[in-house]
């Protein structure tokens, strides 16, 4: 027992002593007083390109969670879910809260009205967005998130752990080089000779090591590559399915109908459309001429009619393009054509121009 209790001293006076020896040498670095084992070129290229491959990697990765979630809070309380093993609340996102608001509001107008009608699709659209936003982010945190949060705990980790390794083993063997440059007598100049070799060895077994994983950096780049390349694919899919989804809407919302037709500002060509149908991209070829906008078909007035203002009772959808929806409560100038139905009037709001039923109207004299 005794025995055991002196081992354990003598190996607690020899580790104090070797934190001693590295915290003189480590000080005697800083004041310029002692000599450091300086690493190869290549050595320190690879250390720089490892720190860089941290710093930046890190940084990637916390933007790129700020982009699918951009709520700082939110980020936390998942961040906290997530280390605490416990599975995420399940919210909605943007797109779909509004998207709901949007279905409530229109169900609540009535989906019989234009607007409401209107509301309800546009919502029903939001939401499949913000499906598609789910299905994107998921994406995203499966094959480019995930693999730079392992390669950061993982790798990354192993590499700095070693580098502090290989630090303290060149401390040992800078120590050892001082103390046999002091050393005086030929016992003490044996020993620091001795020190010297076994310190020198253990030096290179991890600068070997340390070496090896830092070469190992350029696979991880090459990984990281092909995570990239998946994260842009998924991407572009959730975009590209985003302008899919409106332009069906602008479809069925009829704005394909309008704005087909442009023209040109100054004498310049229209653009063609290759944002696909329903989509008209009325802009000029030049980029110093403005957006022009859509053509306005001018009607003369019939000639020998009388206009009247009138107030619109009740809201109407048109059943086709000859005929006007109408809003409740809006006024629009009336007037009567002699070929058209007696329970019909010709009605315009600006621009427009249609048939609407006399029996939704109450005529101003």
């Amino acid at each position: 027992m005794q025995n055991v209790e002196r081992f354990k001293m003598k190996k607690f006076a020899a580790d104090a002593g070797t934190l001693f020896n590295r915290a003189v040498q480590f000080t005697e670095e800083k004041l310029g007083s002692a000599e450091k084992t300086e690493l190869d070129a290549h050595f320190e290229n690879l250390l720089q390109r490892a720190d860089k491959t941290k710093l930046w990697t890190e940084r990637v990765l916390r933007q790129t969670e700020a982009v699918l979630q951009p709520n700082p809070n939110i980020r936390m309380e998942d961040f906290f879910y997530e280390k605490l093993d416990k599975k995420k609340r399940d919210r909605n996102n943007h797109q779909e809260q509004l998207g709901n608001a949007m279905v409530d509001a229109g169900n609540d107008y009535g989906p019989g009205t234009s607007y409401g009608n209107a509301l309800v699709k546009s919502g029903q659209t939001q939401i499949q967005i913000g499906n598609t936003e789910r299905e994107f982010t998921q994406a995203t945190v499966n094959n480019f998130l995930q693999p730079l949060k392992s390669f950061l705990e993982g790798d990354m980790k192993t590499i700095q752990k070693e580098k502090k390794i290989l630090e303290v083993k060149r401390l040992d063997l800078d120590a050892s080089k001082n103390r046999l440059r002091k050393a005086k007598s030929t016992a003490s100049q044996q020993q620091a000779e001795a020190d010297l070799r076994v310190a020198q060895a253990e030096f290179d077994r991890q600068a070997e090591i340390t070496k090896l994983l830092l070469e190992g950096v350029s696979s991880a780049h090459a990984h990281h590559l092909r995570c990239l390349n998946d994260f842009i694919e998924a991407q572009t899919t959730y975009y590209a399915q985003c302008l899919k989804y409106m332009q069906d809407l602008q479809r069925q919302l009829g704005s394909s109908s309008e704005g087909e037709s442009s023209y040109s500002v100054g004498g310049g060509n229209t653009a063609p459309n290759t944002l696909g149908p329903g989509i008209s991209n009325n802009y000029s070829t030049d980029p110093m001429i403005p957006s022009a906008p859509p053509m306005i078909q001018v009607i003369a007035a019939t000639p020998n009619t009388e206009k009247k203002q009138a107030r619109v009772l009740y809201d109407y959808d048109s059943a086709d393009s000859s005929e006007l929806s109408l809003l409740a409560d809006e006024l629009i100038t009336v007037y009567r054509l002699p070929n058209l139905d007696p329970d019909w009037l010709m009605a315009e709001r600006g621009p427009q121009k249609g048939k609407v039923p006399s029996t939704y109207l109450e005529v101003l004299e």
